[in-house]
C-alpha cells in the first residue's frame, strides 16, 4: 500500500482465454480423482484487479520476467478497466503499486500521417468486447481497425499488429513519455528494421534517484519510411531524436507486422545480447512458450473441490503471486547494482523491485514454499544490494532506492529466507548486513534511510513521533509514524534475535530479544491501546484508537495485533484472553459476520481504497493487519480464524474489481492463496505457519526436493464448505495433530495434512499450549 498519494486498495470479467488442446499429464498422486484434462492457465483472469485501485495489469509477461508488456490507458499506474483509450503498450509494470511507476517505451500502431507526438492525444479508442488476456498473452482490437497482440519472454516483449490495407501503417515508439518523470531520452534508427533507445527516469510517489534502461526493437520486415521527433517537431527521415520515433510499413498486401523489443538495465550491448538470445522466434512460438512457463508454475498447486469461481480467483491470485520480484540481470549475467556499477551474477539470477513493507508478510513466504530456488536468488540479490551500495533496501525499484514506507521490512524478509533454509553459504553475510541495519543509521552520503529513527529507538525503546523530521533524504521517515515504526522495529528485532541465536551469536540474540519487547513502551495503560510518544516520552495524538495518529496507513485498532513475536505478552497487556477475544470480536464485527460474512466484509470492513484512518475495524485492503485474523489461534478460539478468513476470501472475485486493494507486487494475491489452502505465515520472518480450514477438499503441492525431501504435500479437508468449515480434528500423516500451527520443519517431514471438518466449532486447538509460541523471549 502507499500514501494518499500514499497508496493502496482494491465489472464483469470478459477475459476470453485462448483454449489449447494439449492435455495435461496428471501426477499419479491424484490422477484418479482429477477433473477432465484442462490447462490451468485457462482459469486465470488477468483483468482481476484492474479497476477500483487494484492496479494490476492485464498484459503479457512470464514468471518474474524483466518485461511486463501491457497497455496503458491513462491511469497513473498504467491500466484502468474503466477507461477506453490506450496510449501505448509499454514494457515495464508492477502489479498493484499505488504510485506511477514504469510504463517505459509505450508503442502504438497507427495509420496515416504522423502529426502528433503526445500519447494522450494520439491514443487509440478500444472496447473491452475486443479484448482478451491470458497468462503470457494480450490482444485488443482498436477502433482504428488495427488488431494488437502482445506476448513476452523473460527479457523481451513481442508484438504483432494486423493493420488494415494501407501504405501508411505506423508503429510509434515513444521514449519521452511514461508513468513517471523522464530525465533524458535518446532514440536511434539503426537500420531499416531496428530502433534503439536509452531512457532515464525517476520517481515513485516522489522523486528518487534516476535509473536508466536500454531497449532495442527489431521488426520482422523492413520499414518503408521512418522518422523521429523532439518535443512536437516530427522530422521525416531523421535517424536520431530525443523523444520518439515512428516506422512505417506498406500493409496493402501483407497486413501483419511483428517486432521484438529487448530490455536491459545495464547498457545497449546488454539489450542487444538479450535480443540475440531470446529473440528470433515467431510470435506464436513465443506465446506458446510463455503459456508453458505459466502452466508449469501453476501446476505446482493442484486443487480439487470448490466452485468454478473459487478456482478461477484462486489460480488468478497464484498467477499474480509469481509476477515479482523481477529478473534484473541480462542473459550474460551482468546487472547494474545499486552502486550504479556493472556486476556479474555468478551462479545465480539477480532480481530487483522490492516492495518489502508489503511482501514480507505473505508473498515472501509463499515463494519460499513454492519457488525456493528463485526465493534464494532473490535473497542473495538483496544481500548484494547492501554489499554494493552500502545498505539494505527499504523499497527498491530497478537499480535505485525509493525509501518509501516505514519500519524495517528487509529484516523479516531475510530472516525468513534464513529460517526456510535458503541462505546456505550466505548466512553470515546476511547477518552482518542485518546487524548493521538494526544497530546503525545510514550515513548521510548514502541514499538509503534504513531505520532512520534508530538512535532514538535504541536509546529510549521507541520511535518518537514527529509530524516533521530533520531527516533530509528523499523518501519517507519513520519519525512520521512513530507508533507503527516502533512496532515494526520490535518485530524485526525479534526475528533477528532468532537468527542470531541460530548462528551462535548469543549476546546479540539476548540484546535483540530484549528490544523485541519494545512494543510495550508505546502501550498506554489508560486506553489499553498502542499510542505514539514524543521525544520527551509523553503520549501524543488522539486518545481515540480509531484515529490514525502515529500509525502508517492504519489506526491503533489495526496495529494492535502486529506483535506476532509475542501474542501472549500483547494479550496480557490488553487484560488476558477474554479481553483480547472481546476486542477481536469487536474488531471483526464478529456477531454481524456470523449472520452475513460477505455483507460484513463489504459493508463493515471495507471503507475505501485509501481511507486508512477513522476505523476501528479490520481493513482487508491493506497490509498492517493482514495477520490479524490468525490472532484467534493464540487466544483459544481458532474456529473464529476460519470464520474471519473465509469472510475475507469473499472479497476476491472473478471481476475487474475483484481485488482487496492494491495488490502490491503479489501481497494480497499471496494472502488469498495461503488462506485458501489453510496455511498462513503468522510470524513473518520465522518458520511458523498458522492453520485454518482450506476452501478446497484437496490441495496437492509439488515441492522442491532440495528443500522438501518428499517433493510433495497434500492438504485435505473433505466436505469443506460454507456450512461445514470448522476443524474437528487434524492429522499429520497418520498421527493426530492438535496444535493450531506448524513449522517448516514439520512440513518437510510430512506427506499429508488432513482436516476433519464439521458444521459447529469444536475443542480442536483450544488448549493453552496449542497456539503459536512467543519468540525471542529475553
Amino acid at each position: 500500500m502507499r500514501p494518499i498519494h500514499r497508496i493502496h486498495a482494491a465489472g464483469r470479467a470478459i477475459a476470453a482465454v485462448a483454449l489449447l488442446a494439449v492435455a495435461l499429464t496428471v501426477p499419479a498422486a491424484h490422477a484418479a480423482a482429477a477433473a477432465p484434462s484442462r490447462q490451468l492457465t485457462d482459469l486465470v483472469n488477468p483483468f482481476i484487479g484492474t479497476q477500483n485501485e487494484g492496479n494490476t495489469y492485464p498484459g503479457a509477461t512470464v514468471p518474474f520476467g524483466m518485461v511486463q508488456f501491457s497497455p496503458d490507458t491513462g491511469h497513473n499506474t498504467g491500466y484502468d478497466y474503466a477507461q477506453n483509450h490506450i496510449r501505448g503498450f509499454s514494457l515495464v509494470h508492477l502489479s498493484g503499486v499505488g504510485c506511477g511507476l514504469g510504463g517505459d517505451l509505450p508503442v502504438l500502431p497507427t495509420t496515416g500521417d504522423v502529426t502528433e507526438t503526445d500519447y494522450a492525444k494520439y491514443q487509440a479508442e478500444f472496447s473491452h468486447d475486443s479484448e482478451q488476456a491470458s497468462p503470457g498473452y494480450y490482444k485488443v482490437g482498436l477502433k482504428s481497425g488495427i488488431e494488437a497482440e502482445l506476448t513476452a519472454t523473460t527479457r523481451t516483449g513481442v508484438q504483432r499488429y494486423t493493420f488494415p490495407a494501407t501504405d501508411k501503417a505506423n508503429v510509434l515508439l515513444n521514449a519521452g513519455q511514461s508513468l513517471h518523470r523522464m530525465i533524458s531520452t535518446k532514440v536511434e534508427i539503426l537500420d531499416n528494421r531496428t530502433v534503439r533507445t536509452a531512457i532515464t527516469g525517476r520517481g515513485f510517489c516522489r522523486d528518487t534517484k534516476p535509473y536508466t534502461m536500454y531497449t532495442i526493437t527489431r521488426f520482422n520486415r523492413p520499414f518503408t519510411a521512418y522518422g523521429t521527433w523532439d518535443g512536437r517537431a516530427v522530422t521525416a527521415g531523421a535517424k536520431t531524436g530525443r523523444d520518439g520515433a515512428y516506422v512505417r510499413f506498406d500493409t496493402s498486401k501483407d497486413r501483419t507486422v511483428e517486432a521484438t523489443t529487448a530490455l536491459s538495465y545495464v547498457d545497449a550491448r546488454g539489450a542487444a545480447l538479450n535480443l540475440g538470445k531470446e529473440g528470433g522466434r515467431s510470435f506464436d512460438k513465443v506465446r506458446a512458450a510463455a503459456q508453458r512457463a505459466w502452466e508449469s508454475r501453476l501446476d505446482d498447486v493442484r486443487v480439487q473441490g470448490g466452485s468454478e469461481t473459487t478456482r478461477r480467483t484462486f489460480y488468478s491470485s497464484l498467477y499474480r503471486s509469481f509476477l515479482a520480484p523481477n529478473i534484473g540481470s541480462d542473459v550474460d549475467g551482468r546487472y547494474t547494482g545499486w552502486d550504479q556499477k556493472i556486476h556479474n551474477a555468478w551462479g545465480f539470477t539477480y532480481y530487483q523491485n522490492w516492495s518489502l513493507w508489503d511482501t514480507y508478510r505473505t508473498q515472501t513466504q509463499l515463494l519460499s514454499l513454492l519457488a525456493p530456488r528463485d526465493a534464494r536468488d532473490m535473497a542473495i540479490s538483496v544481500i548484494l544490494i547492501d554489499e554494493e551500495s552500502g545498505w539494505l533496501p527499504k523499497w527498491g525499484y530497478g537499480t535505485v532506492e525509493t525509501n518509501i514506507m516505514s519500519g524495517d521490512p528487509v529484516t523479516p524478509f531475510l530472516t525468513n529466507a534464513y529460517q526456510q533454509g535458503l541462505l546456505n553459504g550466505w548466512e553470515e553475510r546476511a547477518y552482518r548486513a542485518l546487524k548493521k541495519n538494526a544497530d546503525e543509521v545510514p550515513p548521510a552520503d548514502l541514499p538509503a534511510v534504513g531505520r532512520d529513527a534508530n538512535k532514538e529507538y535504541i536509546a529510549g525503546g521507541f520511535v518518537p513521533h514527529k509530524k516533521r523530521s530533520s531527516q533530509s533524504k528523499d523518501g519517507d521517515s519513520d519519525f512520521y509514524d512513530g507508533a507503527s515504526a516502533t512496532l515494526e522495529y520490535a518485530l524485526s528485532d525479534a526475528m533477528l534475535a532468532e537468527m542470531a541465536r541460530g548462528l551462535g551469536h548469543d549476546d546479540d540474540a539476548k540484546r535483540y530479544a530484549a528490544r523485541a519487547q519494545n512494543y510495550r513502551k508505546i502501550f498506554d495503560a489508560s486506553t489499553r491501546f498502542f499510542r505514539p510518544r514524543d521525544a520527551s516520552g509523553a503520549f501524543v495524538g488522539s486518545r481515540n484508537p480509531a484515529k490514525g495518529d502515529g500509525f502508517r496507513e492504519g489506526t491503533a485498532w489495526q496495529y494492535q495485533w502486529l506483535v506476532p513475536q509475542d501474542i501472549p505478552g500483547m494479550v496480557g497487556l490488553i487484560g488476558g484472553k477474554e479481553a483480547a477475544n472481546n476486542r477481536l470480536d469487536s474488531f471483526f464485527a464478529y456477531d454481524k459476520l456470523l449472520k452475513g460474512p460477505a455483507k460484513t466484509a463489504r459493508e463493515v470492513w471495507v471503507n475505501g481504497p485509501y481511507d486508512y484512518g477513522n476505523a476501528d475495524k479490520y481493513n482487508p485492503q491493506n497490509e498492517p493487519d493482514l495477520i490479524a485474523p490468525y490472532t484467534y489461534l493464540s487466544t483459544g478460539q481458532p474456529w473464529k480464524t476460519t470464520d474471519v478468513v473465509h469472510a475475507a476470501l469473499t472479497l476476491f472475485t472473478d471481476t475487474p474489481t475483484g481485488m482487496t486493494g492494491n495488490d502490491d507486487l503479489g501481497t494480497m494475491s499471496a494472502w488469498h492463496v495461503l488462506s485458501s489452502i489453510g496455511i498462513f505465515p503468522v510470524q513473518p520472518g520465522y518458520a511458523t505457519w498458522g492453520l485454518s480450514t482450506p476452501v478446497f477438499d484437496r490441495v496437492d503441492l509439488t515441492l522442491d526436493r532440495r528443500y522438501y525431501p518428499h517433493g510433495a504435500l497434500t492438504i485435505k479437508a473433505p466436505g469443506t464448505s460454507d456450512t461445514r468449515r470448522y476443524i474437528q480434528s487434524a492429522r499429520a500423516d497418520s498421527s493426530p495433530y492438535g496444535r493450531t500451527y506448524l513449522t517448516t520443519d514439520n512440513l518437510r517431514k510430512m506427506r499429508s495434512l488432513a482436516f476433519t471438518v464439521g458444521a459447529e466449532p469444536s475443542a480442536w486447538g483450544t488448549a493453552s499450549q496449542d497456539g503459536p509460541p512467543a519468540l525471542a523471549q529475553p
